[in-house]
């Protein structure tokens, strides 16, 4: 795995259900290097601290290898990469593969899978409709959120690495099934609050589904 492409964005101000909103969902590619801190990436802009940024969501990835049929599904806007809010698009990166609790090596950083992404409203503000939410989800080609273990700057080229497995773990796609899959099963359910290191905003969504125990 390699990194394609860095994005960053800067705050935008949008029309959302009569209210305005502002939002860093339109993120660009960068030059040079950008740097992954703790809770969020410096010169990123992160306008809704409730539901991105912080530990368990510093940084966002997302699939080069995913575009290709995202372009052919919405031939009409100006791709390049960051489209999905991603901060780093990394080419090889396959959801199926990973755990929570993963740690890579992104360059020189270090990384722990924390949880898939969850959309929002914002993502189907980026691409002009929000018919884009459902179809994002039933692709199962979520992106993966990490907190950021050592902090430090990455670059286009840089490796991508998985260097400890959680093999006793959940997976990333059986947490994306139990946040919108139905009838999630019970039992795994429990399994995945009970997992100490997925993301605290996945676990408020499936508490939701548990019935708020």
């Amino acid at each position: 795995m390699q990194i394609k492409s860095l994005n960053t964005g800067q705050p935008t101000t949008i029309e959302w259900k009569g209210k305005k909103v502002e939002t860093g969902i339109f993120k660009y590619p960068v030059e040079g290097g950008i740097f992954l801190g703790k809770t969020d990436v410096e010169n990123d802009h992160v306008m809704d601290r409730i539901h991105h940024g912080g530990n368990d969501k510093a940084c966002y990835l997302f699939s080069a290898d995913h575009y290709e049929v995202w372009k052919k599904m919405y031939p009409d806007l100006n791709w390049q990469y960051g489209m999905f809010g991603e901060n780093i698009t990394i080419s090889g990166l396959d959801e199926r593969d990973y755990y929570i609790g993963d740690v890579l090596r992104i360059g020189a950083v270090t990384v722990q899978v924390s949880q898939p992404r969850q959309p929002c409203f914002k993502l189907g503000i980026r691409f002009n409709t929000q018919t884009v939410i459902q179809k994002f989800i039933e692709m199962n080609e979520p992106g993966i959120y990490i907190r950021v273990l050592d902090p430090g700057s990455v670059y286009v080229n840089d490796p991508v690495d998985l260097i400890e497995r959680q093999h006793n773990s959940i997976s990333l796609l059986e947490v994306w099934k139990l946040l919108y899959g139905q009838n999630p099963d019970a039992e795994l359910l429990q399994v995945a609050l009970n997992n100490p290191w997925l993301g605290e905003g996945a676990k408020r969504t499936l508490r939701l589904r548990q019935g708020g125990k």
